[in-house]
């Protein structure tokens, strides 16, 4: 059952989530003064109780959908028909996904926010439709995933800016001093800019992944007349697009580390060196080499997705270390 669901991947979203939460929103809401409107925590585990219950749901539903294919690529993982009834798959995947919806609009009420209600509904549609037909789409099914990733991050966001406006209304915000209201304005920016900056590197490093994943899993597809870009283009095109996008990503986080480095950073060029660009080159040599497979490469892009969001406690740390306060961690949890 905990491989069905795919739970190191759920814990990969926990985690998400609350190093977005902890060590990039509320360090800056600090930074700004503006703590007195974080998101309660209570609130914030319903919303990532409810982010992984329709994330596992999303993954039963697929493994549902790709029982055929699956028996041809990895017959030795599979695990509806034969450990558990389809049957049971389809009930498991209702209870998990009603389950995560109910809870979104939970907090979606709870907040006053219908964008939170949207979101969660919207993702759970796009997952089925995902497993049941996009899947086999050219590049269609790659891009819902890779959306569905940002989300995760992005939705903390939505979550957070809900709790502020029910603290500073818009009328209020309007009354506020000239120089109150441009730190405001500011710090909505630095909220924005970050977090969007993570939902933007989850994003492409999820498509570079499901395009090596297609990769891995050419034969199957291929048998079961799906339009993945490997079987379109070829493999070799594939690889291309692949090393592209990853040499697009590692030119742009060198741009953003150059760029918009804290105080007294000393830290992020180094973390950018050997915990992103030399994980993300050796996946693209391990890619181009025959002696490997698909899959370590696969991997390594995982660990670099990984490492990427980890950075989030660089980030915390170089914040507290720049204005003097007292790091988020575990502890702000409780």
């Amino acid at each position: 059952m905990l491989n069905l669901i795919r739970y190191k991947n759920l814990i990969f979203i926990v985690l998400i989530q609350w190093l977005i939460y902890f060590s990039v929103l509320m360090p800056i809401l600090q930074k700004y003064a503006f703590l007195s409107a974080p998101l309660p925590s209570g609130i914030f585990w319903l919303l990532t109780l409810a982010t992984v219950l329709i994330a596992a749901g999303g993954y039963v539903i697929n493994d549902y959908f790709d029982l055929k294919i699956d028996r041809i690529n990895r017959p030795e993982s599979v695990i509806i028909g034969e450990k558990i009834s389809k049957k049971a798959a389809m009930s498991l995947y209702i209870t998990l996904t009603s389950a995560g919806v109910l809870l979104g609009v939970v907090v979606a009420i709870l907040l006053k926010s219908s964008t939170l209600g949207f979101i969660f509904a919207i993702t759970a549609g796009m997952l089925w439709f995902y497993s049941s037909s996009y899947k086999r789409q050219f590049l269609v099914g790659n891009l819902i995933v890779a959306f569905s990733s940002a989300l995760a991050v992005l939705v903390v966001l939505a979550a957070e800016r809900a709790s502020f406006s029910s603290i500073y209304s818009d009328e209020l915000i309007r009354q506020m001093p000239p120089s109150l209201l441009e730190t405001y304005r500011i710090m909505i920016k630095e909220l924005y800019f970050w977090v969007c900056g993570f939902a933007l590197f989850a994003f492409l490093l999820t498509l570079v992944r499901e395009v090596v994943k297609d990769l891995e899993d050419i034969v199957g597809d291929r048998e079961m007349e799906c339009r993945t870009l490997p079987i379109v283009w070829g493999e070799k095109n594939a690889k291309i697009v692949v090393t592209c996008l990853l040499s697009a990503i590692l030119t742009g986080l060198f741009f953003v580390v150059h760029k918009f480095n804290l105080p007294n950073d000393n830290i992020s060029f180094r973390y950018f060196i050997f915990g992103i660009l030399l994980p993300s080159t050796i996946s693209i040599v391990f890619l181009w080499n025959k002696k490997f497979s698909y899959k370590i490469s696969g991997d390594l892009i995982k660990f670099t997705m990984l490492t990427g969001i980890l950075y989030t406690l660089i980030f915390n740390y170089l914040i507290a270390k720049a204005y003097g306060f007292a790091l988020f961690g575990m502890f702000q949890i409780l």
